[in-house]
């Protein structure tokens, strides 16, 4: 327990030196990209307004001054105003654009991670059925096709042609349907394809063997003996995704018109927009780094040796 307690928190601080380095990467690269947050403004035409815009919003200062600043801002939970939004801060604007974003990938999140594991655990019991080639084709379709071609087929199919299901917009709960079917899919082939390899490994092995000549049945085996060790795999590809889909696709958004976070992020990239492109970055990043924490929590808990094969590596 102390080795695990060790390595947990090894991995929490070099989470914390992580974004610290992601803060100076992304403070850097807009500094150095072409143009600024006022250079297609109408306002700064004149010099003197422009003047008083980088003084307003004190990019004046040295570059080190400002990123040190940045910083100070950022341990009392202030991301500065947005520089293209009316003067509004940023915290104000994740605060109302990311809860939409949140609902759809957890959404999307949980039927994928149902569904993976349902049917790749089923493939793997029925390795070399029917069932096993129907999975395995779908895994490789779902896998293959990207959000920016099936959103728009999803769009058209229950939303225009059949009428089933509102193709754009964010009102009612039925909005939701498909964009949250359209992020599950990739999500679901992925697990299932993880589960599906990760069961049949587990399944050869002498425990397993030993299990079915006590006379368990099937359903016990997969239950309290193959399926934990065979999550390893899903474990580690979860912390990842469920932080892609949980702030949202930028793809997905757009297509069904859905008021979240991912399209303000590229229109922040590209209006130089320094303080909502850090403040959102700086989002994605914590979110990721909480969950590849939690994936090394889950790791311990599923196998307390994994902190051995960790640490070797």
């Amino acid at each position: 327990m102390a080795g695990s307690m060790k390595f947990l928190a090894w991995r929490l601080a070099s989470t914390a030196v992580a974004l610290l380095f992601l803060t100076l990467l992304v403070f850097a690269l807009m500094r150095v990209a072409p143009g600024g947050p006022f250079s297609d403004d109408l306002r700064a035409e004149s010099p003197e307004v422009l003047k008083n815009l980088r003084a307003k919003y004190r990019l004046d200062d040295s570059l080190p001054t400002q990123y040190l600043r940045y910083l100070g801002d950022l341990l009392t939970g202030d991301l500065g105003m947005s520089m293209r939004y009316g003067g509004r801060t940023v915290v104000e604007i994740i605060a109302d654009k990311l809860p939409v974003s949140l609902q759809i990938g957890a959404a999307a999140l949980l039927l994928g991670l149902a569904l993976g594991i349902l049917l790749g655990a089923l493939a793997a019991l029925r390795h070399g059925s029917v069932l096993s080639d129907a999975v395995a084709v779908g895994t490789a379709l779902g896998i293959s096709l990207p959000a920016l071609v099936v959103a728009p087929l999803l769009a058209y199919l229950f939303g225009y042609h059949l009428r089933w299901l509102p193709p754009a917009g964010w009102s009612t709960a039925a909005h939701a349907v498909l964009p949250v079917i359209t992020l599950a899919i990739p999500l679901t082939a992925r697990i299932a394809c993880l589960t599906r390899a990760g069961m049949l490994d587990v399944l050869g092995q002498e425990f397993i063997r030993t299990a079915r000549a006590k006379g368990l049945s099937t359903f016990t085996i997969v239950t309290r003996h193959a399926l934990r060790p065979s999550l390893f795999p899903v474990v580690s590809f979860l912390a990842p995704a469920a932080a892609a889909v949980l702030t949202g696709s930028v793809v997905v958004e757009k297509i069904f018109q859905i008021p979240g976070l991912g399209p303000d992020f590229v229109t922040a990239a590209l209006a130089r927009d320094y303080t909502l492109v850090m403040g959102i970055a700086l989002l994605y990043s914590v979110m990721l780094g909480a969950f590849n924490f939690l994936a090394d929590v889950a790791y311990v808990m599923l196998d307390p040796r994994v902190r051995l094969t960790r640490r070797e590596a």
